[in-house]
């Protein structure tokens, strides 16, 4: 598939830095984007490291040397966060006088996981996250929420295999790529953790119970939640605070980033069970927030969920470009506005406030106030 935002967004990153770095969960198509950037819009020679192939990371034993005679010459190393080492060869390679060397790289952490690491990039570095499919790219919603968009669970040919695919990544994610970053954790106990996390899915994340739960301590659960965090298989929404005078909630809420993976650790295979589990609000509402972000480009200091102890609340709250946007998202097929819209627009000032459902059509409810359906582009 054609991903032709994201291959815009690489260029966008080489028009101002030296080095893009493209990060993304593993196997959402890193390395096949790469190629398709090579093939459609690089014009230099191009010069590929893949740091899981022992002959290349042989062939980087002494990067300095390897890289230095690499001239004119787009440089992709796949994999970076296996090599964290490598950050400060590649400043001193790309300030190298008339060498004229880009760098693709490649990782499957997110920039706070590899952020020590590429501290002497500053200004040299721009960043593309690569996540799985969205709507933009997929016009089936309902298959789209149940498998997720990591691209091989999607295009399976039937819900079995993409399950199965789905079961396999889990398992290698929790015994080899949490491993590979350097997190010496039992595997079946990171598994645990995370298939609590998924009974906690759109849930305040409460370090003190989960602990509790699983027997470990208060600082591990919340050690466990930053890898997951980091790896792209958790969001974490924070509070938004402000001076209202009442209490509000002040602990983060956790989803899962992809629908698909939540739904296997689960053991969902298909539509019907999916529809008639007694969580399916809650699994709607995850998808249609990771929907609503990637849409909305927003970044994590953008994105907040607000919530007045035994009161009101909002799920999403997008500031960015001097404007509140709030979302709420209900599965339902007759969407209305609640008190509690009211309440969250009338006290954080919102610009507009959504109410985001199934379907394909969009009416007002009052001014300011929308009812818009998922599969429709938000018009902002």
């Amino acid at each position: 598939m054609q991903r032709k935002a994201y291959l815009n967004r690489i260029a966008g990153e080489f028009r101002i830095h030296p080095i893009c770095a493209l990060l993304g969960p593993r196997q959402v198509g890193k390395t096949t984007l790469a190629r398709m950037y090579v093939e459609e819009y690089c014009k230099e020679k191009v010069e590929f490291f893949d740091l899981e192939n022992p002959l290349d990371l042989a062939r980087l034993e002494n990067p300095m040397l390897t890289l230095s005679r690499l001239n004119n010459q787009l440089i992709v190393v796949d994999e970076i966060q296996r090599r964290p080492e490598l950050f400060p060869v590649l400043r001193v390679l790309v300030d190298e006088p008339k060498a004229n060397r880009k760098f693709l790289i490649l990782g499957s952490a997110s920039r706070d996981l590899i952020r020590q690491s590429s501290e002497s990039l500053a200004g040299r570095i721009g960043y593309t996250e690569l996540m799985p499919f969205s709507l933009e790219e997929i016009p089936d919603c309902e298959l789209l929420w149940l498998r997720g968009g990591f691209p091989l669970a999607y295009l399976a040919s039937n819900s079995q295999d993409s399950y199965q695919w789905r079961q396999s990544y889990i398992s290698t994610f929790l015994e080899r790529d949490i491993p590979n970053l350097g997190f010496h954790i039992p595997p079946e106990q990171i598994r645990r953790f995370w298939l609590m996390l998924a009974h906690y899915h759109g849930q305040i994340f409460n370090a003190s119970e989960i602990g509790k739960s699983l027997g470990i301590s208060d600082q591990t659960a919340r050690k466990y939640l930053d890898i997951l965090v980091g790896t792209f298989m958790i969001r974490q929404l924070t509070p938004w605070f402000e001076n209202l005078g009442k209490r509000q909630v002040k602990s983060p809420k956790i989803y899962f980033r992809d629908s698909g993976i939540l739904h296997a650790l689960l053991g969902i295979r298909d539509e019907t069970q999916l529809n008639i589990h007694p969580k399916l609000g809650a699994f709607w509402e995850g998808f249609a927030l990771e929907e609503i972000i990637r849409q909305a480009h927003a970044t994590v200091e953008e994105c907040y969920f607000w919530k007045v102890q035994g009161g009101a609340e909002l799920d999403l709250l997008i500031i960015k470009d001097g404007k509140r946007i709030g979302f709420e998202v209900k599965y339902t097929d007759r969407p209305k506005i609640t008190p509690s819209m009211k309440i969250a627009y009338e006290d954080l000032k919102l610009d507009h406030l959504y109410l985001i459902f199934p379907g394909k059509v969009s009416f007002p409810l009052a001014e300011h106030i929308t009812a818009h359906g998922i599969e429709l582009r938000l018009p902002y």
